[in-house]
This record gives structure tokens, sequence and C-alpha cells, in this order.
């Protein structure tokens, strides 16, 4: 594979995400791209697609396509939130992650943990928009009402897991790519049989939004491969969310800072 510079990677990707209704913008000083559509703006790190591509070649390319494509279907998708309540789900997201749209929307957001805020979703069926408050006056709904059907749709998410063992310490992954992976951190019931279910610590980290990794940690071992996996899936994650794991004691997460062999918490 020949080797991807800056320039080349933005050439490509304005090539592949041509369209007439659409402008690129390049800042030199940030190695970003940003894409406007209609008043609406994706802005893409050039240096961390090209790490993408030279792990997974053609396919990263694919994924950003998909993400920006999709992105721009959402933002014009139709909401109706009262007639299609099962289509709203919560969204994880970092605490740093805008409230509100390039113009001026507040989108409808909870607190979380430290490391994490809880948005909600109007779901388009390949991608999703979030909701903004001034929707819920519009059709006359609250919040209370759309967090009751977000978290009664989350509930009934299947959870697949992927089981991986190292030096005695049990890894288990949720990747189905639905969009709602990281979510499922959501789902009270599931953390609960999940606690049951393991001997050692009970770990999690949603590195980005399309995995959930629990970890059942019996030593320092363990520990230290939760640490490189999340910092890894983060550093791939289209939608990175935080590198931080969260150690789940008696119904509650708590965010801790992982460094070698020790661990401290937050």
């Amino acid at each position: 594979m020949a080797k991807m510079t800056t320039l080349k990677m933005k050439e490509r990707l304005e090539k592949e995400l041509k369209a007439p209704n659409r402008q690129f913008a390049y800042n030199r000083d940030n190695d970003t791209l940003s894409i406007t559509q209609d008043g609406k703006k994706v802005t893409l790190t050039i240096p961390q697609i090209i790490a993408n591509y030279e792990n997974d070649g053609d396919e990263a390319i694919e994924k950003i396509i998909y993400y920006v494509e999709e992105g721009f279907q959402a933002a014009s998708g139709k909401v109706e939130l009262r007639n299609n309540q099962s289509n709203i789900y919560p969204v994880v997201r970092a605490t740093s992650f805008p409230v509100e749209t390039k113009t001026g929307e507040r989108l409808l957001a909870d607190e979380h943990t430290a490391e994490t805020k809880i948005f909600y979703a109007f779901d388009l069926g390949k991608s999703y928009r979030f909701i903004e408050e001034s929707m819920l006056e519009k059709e006359n709904i609250t919040r209370e009402q759309i967090r009751e059907f977000a978290f009664q749709n989350l509930a009934k998410l299947d959870i697949p897991l992927k089981k991986d063992s190292v030096n005695g310490n049990d890894f288990y992954f949720v990747r189905t790519n639905d969009g709602y992976d990281a979510s499922r951190l959501l789902n009270v019931n599931f953390l609960r049989d999940m606690r049951e279910k393991l001997t050692g610590e009970m770990v999690l980290a949603v590195p980005h939004q399309d995995v959930l990794i629990i970890g059942d940690i019996q030593g320092n071992t363990g520990y230290d491969v939760l640490a490189h996996m999340t910092m890894d899936f983060f550093a791939d994650g289209l939608v990175p969310i935080t590198s931080l794991p969260f150690v789940y004691n008696n119904g509650k997460l708590e965010p801790i800072f992982i460094m070698a062999k020790n661990r401290l918490k937050e």
C-alpha cells in the first residue's frame, strides 16, 4: 500500500464525497476537512483517518463516506416523535459533545457521569437524528415521556456478547454496529445481571459509539489489558466517547484512571 499523505487523503475524500450542493474547506493548521451541505457541517480529522486507513485499508475510507452521507441524511430527516415512539433511543456521548446544533437549536440531553452525557435520538433506519428541545413543544410531548420511550426501547435491544480471555481476566464485547452499542451501558438490568455473573471487579468502557467493553478483572494484568484495549478503540472510533473505563459498584459507574499496573479513582 502506497504511503498516504494528508494531501492525498484530502483529495480522495473530496472526490468520494463530491456532490452539487456540498462545499469543502481545508484547515491546514488543524489538518481538518469540513464538508458543508444545506447549512449542516461535518468536520473530519485527516490524521486520524490516515491512521485508520493504514490499519484497515479502503474499508476505513468506506466507513468515513458512510458516516458523512448518513450524517447529512439524518440532519435532513423528518421527525415525528409522538407517532413514532418506538424510534426514540438514548445515545451516550462525551461530556464535551456540543449541546447545540450549528443553527443554535439546543439538543435534549441529561447528565450521566463525569465523562459521559446522555442525548436522545430519533432512529431513521441506517442513521439517527438528535432530538432538539424545540421539537417537544411542537409535538406536545414532555422530556419525561421521551426518556421513558427511549429507555423502554433500549431495553428491547439484543445484547450479543463476544468473549475473550487474557491471563484469567475475561472481557466481553458488544459490537452490533446498530448505533447503540455504547448506549447499552445505560441498560441497568443488563448491568445488574452481568454483575451477578462476574466473579472479579466489573469494569466497563465505551471508547467509542460502536462498542461496549465489559471486563471481569481478577488482577493488575486485567486493568493493564483493559487500559490498552480502551485506548486502541478510542483512537480508532469514528465517534470517540471516552478513554477512561468505569468501575461498576452498587449500581453506580465511577470513572477510573489506569496507569500501568496501578489504578486510581478520579
